[in-house]
């Protein structure tokens, strides 16, 4: 018999504090009946028979419990010998939204993998930024994934050379080095044990994207597990989008990347009621494209487990009429944590214009010019070390705040204060309120948005405004019950103060509160 969408449900993690580490094997079996999507990339299903992995949502026939096993990464999978299901290509589902909530060394480690750190600094540089031995990471990765660094590496080495091998037409010896092989024979024989297929052939093969991009520009469509409200996550960044990096017109957001090997630019716009975004990249230098991707994700919090987080919010009785509303608001994150952190300086105490116009300013003072500009895109951000010497003249700041934004500046141009991906999230909001001029909204805006913490409440004028037009007798603790997604709760909150939702979806009694 087949299992109901609604009893599947109840394999995903619940209103506990922490999701779930493991999916016990006959919650996993129960949801792989139900062909759910939302499941694709929680675990993956490998059949015995067929040596063969797919995602939970294939739609292969279904097999027999015995001949299952499950996974928690493609890496798990390849790494015990099976190969990549050609029909539902499960290592380019959604990223487990597990990584990017979990503060510990595995979820740090995770993420820090994905943005591509052991192609540019090996396990060694892996280790390092963790604070831990090559051994306790391999060991701990093992442990909760299947796979240590290096297989994790390959099987995202091996995603990067399908995506360039199927989007571009270039040499296949430039996709292999370009995705961070070290060799053409490593590449083909990486190619034929995870896809069962020829670099040649697996050109040849339609990807059914439909997309026509201009020449030099990488498409891409970027999964997510529904639902998902794009159009307010653009409205966001187009509001926020700076003259000179960022722009936001006819439904495209586009800004530049400043990337580990160069340069780049991304657009992105929705793609109607598919479940994927449609992104366009550019890029000075091929092997940054995993970055990129990543950065992108990031930007739109695409790995999140949206349902999950609307059917626990929306039990509220506070928040539940507007997750009814509009269940799918996403916590809108950053491409460059370090750009997010001047960016806040600049703009503490200050409209959202005059925020951009200081901004701009900086980016044409001290930023780098696109070797090929792209409509009102023309340079990227300026690098830390190089506003660390910013005159005060140049920045139209009063001085303190110059101070501060020079003094944070150099922190992280010295990697005193590291915003990347593997960030200690609670070590980081220790040594950013060390800094003088940065207070406790400064750290929690910059934990949600540059650092991916999904449990941050920002108590500012725009969220006690709208609690006490839902509630004027608000209890104190009141958000810890919305814990550990605060930061969605937050979201939600400012989208009501700002009139997003014009009236309280439960009635006149709201709004008589306001």
């Amino acid at each position: 018999m087949t299992t109901s969408s609604s009893d599947a449900r109840q394999c995903r993690p619940r209103r506990g504090a922490k999701l779930a580490r493991v999916i016990a094997d006959e919650d996993a079996y129960a949801a792989l009946e139900s062909r759910d999507q939302r499941f694709d990339g929680w675990f993956y299903v490998a059949v015995t028979t067929t040596g063969i992995y797919c995602r939970p949502s294939c739609p292969a026939v279904m097999p027999k419990r015995e001949n299952v096993r499950f996974f928690p990464t493609p890496a798990a999978a390849q790494v015990n010998g099976f190969r990549a299901c050609k029909r539902c290509r499960p290592d380019a589902a959604p990223g487990s939204p597990e990584w990017n909530v979990r503060a510990d060394l595995v979820g740090r480690a995770m993420r820090l993998i994905t943005d591509g750190i052991i192609d540019r600094e090996g396990v060694a540089g892996l280790a390092d930024r963790l604070g831990y031995s090559e051994r306790q990471v391999h060991r701990q990765l093992i442990a909760e994934v299947g796979a240590g660094p290096q297989a994790l590496a390959r099987a995202q080495r091996a995603q990067t050379a399908r995506i360039l091998l199927e989007t571009t037409e270039l040499p296949v010896s430039e996709i292999a080095f370009a995705a961070g092989f070290a060799s053409i024979r490593q590449f083909n024989d990486t190619i034929r044990q995870l896809f069962a297929t020829t670099p040649t052939r697996l050109r040849a093969a339609p990807t059914g994207t439909g997309d026509a991009p201009a020449a030099g520009t990488i498409a891409l469509r970027l999964a997510y597990r529904p639902p998902m409200h794009m159009q307010g996550l653009l409205d966001f960044l187009g509001a926020h989008a700076v003259p000179g990096i960022e722009e936001y017109a006819n439904g495209t957001y586009r800004r530049s990347l400043s990337l580990p090997h160069g340069a780049g630019v991304i657009a992105l716009r929705d793609a109607s009621a598919a479940a994927y975004v449609h992104c366009e990249i550019q890029l000075e230098d091929l092997r940054d494209l995993t970055a990129a991707v990543q950065r992108c994700r990031r930007l739109l919090d695409l790995d999140a487990d949206q349902q999950a987080i609307a059917d626990f919010l929306g039990g509220d009785p506070l928040l539940g009429p507007l997750i009814a509303v509009c269940p799918g608001r996403r916590v809108p994150g950053h491409v460059d944590a370090a750009e997010l952190a001047v960016r806040v300086v600049l703009g503490r105490r200050s409209g959202t214009d005059m925020a951009r116009a200081r901004t701009a300013r900086l980016i044409q003072r001290y930023g780098q010019l696109l070797a090929a500009p792209i409509g009102e895109i023309t340079h990227t951000f300026p690098d830390m070390n190089t506003l660390a010497t910013a005159e005060p003249a140049d920045l139209a700041l009063p001085p303190g705040r110059h101070h501060t934004l020079l003094v944070l500046a150099r922190a992280l141009a010295d990697g005193t204060i590291r915003l990347d991906p593997g960030a200690d999230r609670e070590g980081v909001q220790k040594q950013l309120l060390d800094l003088p001029g940065v207070g406790p909204w400064t750290v929690a805006y910059l934990r949600m948005r540059a650092l991916g913490d999904p449990d941050i409440l920002i108590p500012d004028l725009r969220v006690r405004r709208a609690l006490h037009r839902l509630c004027p007798a608000t209890e104190p603790g009141l958000s810890d019950r919305w814990r550990p997604w605060r930061s969605y709760a937050t979201q939600h909150l400012w989208a009501f103060a700002d009139g997003a939702l014009p009236r309280h979806p439960k009635g006149r009694k709201a709004d008589q509160a306001g």
